[in-house]
């Protein structure tokens, strides 16, 4: 089972947005695939096909790593592109994180993760919610500057979710995503 740990936003954050992004997904380019806005999230630890005999264990370990966390207040702000502006394959929003506790999570969420037997992406961890994929590598500098004048509601954060993915079952042949398990943060 393909698994991520993420952190899903409030409803009425990913309206706002929604709202934001909706013009521009009215502008014609095959080669940008707008997310949907059911698959909003921001990854905490990719973890990749997980076998089936690991994920209670991980489940264990997510849901304790969860219970030492407080919640936290959370704003979608910014923008930018991976691996760079000028050839980009991803256009993101960027995460504002006053407290400084989202990397903290992350790296407890990833310590979980490898305690449990599970290998996790070793990426470094950037906050971000993935708008956009593109089918090529392009310069995104004009997407980049629209988006850096969003600003969302805040939010708080209160809960990690174990997610599942299947690729080519969603919107527009894109990812399918399914909650597997969700831990609330009693800190």
């Amino acid at each position: 089972m393909r698994l991520f740990v993420g952190l899903v936003p409030a409803v009425e954050v990913v309206e706002h947005l929604s709202e934001f992004v909706e013009p521009r997904r009215a502008f014609p380019d095959e080669d940008i695939r707008w997310a949907a806005d059911e698959n909003w999230h921001v990854t905490l630890a990719f973890l990749g096909d997980v076998p089936e005999y690991k994920t209670e264990e991980l489940a264990e370990r997510l849901e304790s790593a969860a219970k030492r966390q407080k919640p936290f207040d959370l704003q979608l702000k910014g923008s930018g592109a991976f691996p760079s502006v000028a050839d980009a394959r991803v256009l993101w929003t960027g995460v504002r994180d006053e407290s400084d506790a989202l990397p903290h999570l992350a790296m407890t969420t990833r310590s979980a993760a490898n305690k449990a037997g599970v290998t996790v992406d070793g990426r470094k961890f950037t906050p971000h919610l993935t708008l956009a994929r593109l089918r090529q590598p392009m310069d995104v500098a004009r997407w980049v500057r629209i988006f850096d004048e969003y600003e969302g509601p805040v939010w708080t954060a209160d809960r990690v979710e174990l997610i599942s993915s299947r690729l080519g079952e969603g919107p527009s042949h894109g990812a399918a995503y399914d909650t597997v398990g969700e831990w609330e943060f009693l800190g």
